[in-house]
């Protein structure tokens, strides 16, 4: 039995995008189920808007969502002498042929046929006219003019297309460069591709992709057309939707995990489970449950099972992303145990890393740089509450241990001296040490900003102006 070969090949004209990382975690996930191979190729025939920076994004998207590949990456830009190899064989064996036709000439023929109510195509002037190579000649693939081309796509089912519907195609500009059906064919069959997942965007393709290993002599690999993915309004995931590339997904603070059992979901199911390990995808994955439908790119579901993944992430880990977070908002060289004492207050309601970054800032921020929000001061920093605030320092220095116990204590003995409820210290306290009205639990936030860090804002609240 052949070995299993999946592949993955991405045009580096744009960033790995969330439907061609779909497609990637696919095609990489039926490699690793079967103990297969995943191929990495990438299709850079587009030498015009191919770019050294996209297959570098290409590649750092990959190894972020944690998608390895066995082989390549191979580049299709260094093969053109293999696949022109082939192009010939095609001549000499009579299955295509040199044409002379004009662009131009091929527009005119579409324009007739559509007004004749006709598929509108090349209508095969050059077909049987034995020409040889010459400038401006293209080489055209001889598409049979009767029968149908039959296969069995892995998602739908039988597959058949007559083949009066195709035209024959161009296999090799006049520049001597191969098209993409001719190199996407000579490669799967080389790299020995068994499995081809892709969006349903390509099946088009897949008819003329067919005709073509059959008549190089290849052996044709099963086919599997996943439906595409669709924004929230039903219509195809755009930039209009939000993000698209699978990086801005890293830099918004999603987790690598978070988005692979995420992508895996659209369009993926294994009975009612929502959460996956990647062991478990592996275990579990397979083609016979990948859906018929569309599936829809729903970011509340992001967010809460990117919110499950910081909850169950190492503390450790954590630390080194949020660090990188708060270097891209710059506050760089931060100290990561420190870091490490601000995680658990928001691990459990965090819902992406850069909204914990937001929220904590003030903790990485010196007293004199905390930003006090009007309103807050206002409504909580009045007269009687800077009384409270002077009492309770002059409390919270005299302690010799400054733990979240400790300051318990301090608080309700105050409370009691005064009479007085929680709330009337609750939000005075948080807007001294925030400059905003919400935090984590208050004598937590104290104990992690320690000592000096606290009692400061409380010393810069009590002189703020009053409003």
């Amino acid at each position: 039995m052949q070995p299993l070969v999946t592949r993955f090949p991405p045009s580096p004209t744009g960033f790995l995008h969330i439907g061609g990382a779909r497609t990637a975690l696919f095609n990489w996930l039926l490699a690793r189920q079967q103990q297969g191979t995943f191929v990495l190729r990438i299709e850079d025939t587009d030498r015009a808007r191919s770019t050294q920076e996209m297959t570098n994004a290409i590649l750092e998207g990959m190894t972020w969502l944690g998608m390895d590949w066995d082989q390549g990456p191979y580049f299709q830009s260094e093969r053109t002498d293999i696949y022109n190899k082939y192009v010939d064989q095609l001549l000499e064996t009579g299955h295509a042929y040199y044409c002379q036709c004009t662009p131009e000439q091929v527009e005119a023929m579409r324009t007739k046929a559509r007004k004749e109510g006709r598929k509108p195509k090349y209508d095969g002037t050059c077909r049987e006219r034995g020409l040889g190579p010459g400038p401006g000649r293209v080489v055209r693939f001889k598409t049979p003019l009767t029968g149908k081309t039959i296969y069995e796509d892995l998602i739908k089912g039988s597959v058949a297309v007559d083949n009066q519907e195709l035209d024959d195609f161009i296999i090799r500009r006049a520049d001597g460069s191969p098209i993409y059906h001719m190199s996407v064919v000579v490669d799967d069959a080389l790299m020995k591709v068994t499995h081809i997942i892709r969006g349903d965007d390509h099946e088009s393709n897949t008819p003329k992709q067919v005709l073509l290993y059959k008549a190089l002599g290849f052996d044709v690999p099963q086919f599997g057309h996943v439906p595409m993915i669709l924004g929230p309004d039903k219509k195809k995931l755009s930039k209009r939707h939000g993000a698209t590339s699978v990086m801005v997904y890293r830099d918004m603070g999603y987790l690598p995990e978070a988005m692979i059992n995420y992508l895996a979901r659209l369009g993926w199911s294994h009975g009612d489970q929502e959460i996956f390990s990647r062991e478990e995808l592996i275990e579990h994955f397979s083609t016979d449950h990948l859906g018929k439908s569309a599936s829809v790119f729903d970011m509340d579901k992001l967010n809460w099972l990117n919110a499950h993944y910081i909850k169950e992430a190492d503390i450790d880990r954590l630390a080194h992303i949020l660090a990188w977070h708060f270097e891209r908002m710059g506050y760089a060289d931060l100290d990561k145990d420190f870091l490490k004492t601000i995680i658990p207050l928001y691990q459990p309601r965090a819902k992406t890393m850069q909204e914990m970054a937001d929220q904590a800032l003030f903790f990485i921020l010196d007293a004199q740089a905390i930003e006090y929000d009007p309103k807050a001061v206002r409504k909580f920093l009045k007269p009687e509450h800077r009384e409270h605030l002077r009492n309770l320092h002059a409390r919270f220095a005299n302690l010799p241990t400054f733990d979240q116990k400790s300051l318990e204590n301090v608080a309700a003995a105050y409370l009691e001296d005064q009479n007085i409820k929680f709330k009337a210290i609750a939000q005075p306290i948080r807007v001294a040490l925030t400059g905003k009205t919400v935090s984590p639990g208050l004598f937590e936030t104290m104990e992690a900003l320690g000592k000096e860090q606290t009692l400061a804002r409380m010393k810069r609240a009590m002189e703020l102006p009053e409003e």
